[in-house]
């Protein structure tokens, strides 16, 4: 990973507009001064879901000692450097320390995106159903719901009880 902490997909690369559109910009709040001080709005953000360490190359770094340096900040500044949730913390924090990996590592979108074929989500090393059409709800995308259904156990007393639609 060419000594970088953490290999990611990149989220602002991509023909699915919605999903793959994300850049700092769209998590941190660039009218903070400090923000816009220590970021670059258009700098390219990654997915959170699915990342790959190299623990040797974290210990020789405080990202950890960061991430909880900008947690004060923004509880400092009345929780408003940033949208809440747990992805703009980490960009903060692994912020020059990310790999960008193939995306066919970390496929996203497979709640949003109804194009994605059943071939290429089926290569992915991982697949996300980030998005509404979660392949257990009624309104997931019937050609996608097979990825999922093959791991799921409908003898199992639980996921009878919950009503989860397999097909």
């Amino acid at each position: 990973m060419n000594g970088k902490v953490n290999g990611a997909v990149e989220t602002c690369r991509g023909e699915d507009k919605f999903v793959m559109s994300k850049k700092f910009k769209s998590y941190l709040n660039f009218s903070n001064p400090t923000i816009a001080r220590n970021f670059d709005p258009e700098e390219c953000a990654w997915a959170y879901g699915m990342n790959v360490f190299d623990l040797a190359a974290w210990r020789k770094t405080n990202i950890s000692s960061t991430y909880y340096h900008w947690l004060d900040e923004n509880l400092k500044s009345d929780l408003s450097l940033w949208q809440l949730g747990t992805l703009p913390p980490g960009l903060i924090a692994f912020h020059g320390h990310v790999q960008t990996i193939d995306p066919f590592w970390h496929m996203l979108g497979l709640g949003y995106q109804e194009t994605t074929s059943f071939a290429d989500a089926e290569s992915a090393a991982v697949v996300h159903y980030n998005g509404r059409a979660k392949p257990w709800l009624d309104i997931a995308f019937p050609h996608l719901r097979p990825l999922w259904a093959k791991y799921l156990d409908s003898s199992d007393r639980f996921i009878k009880s919950c009503h989860i639609r397999a097909s």
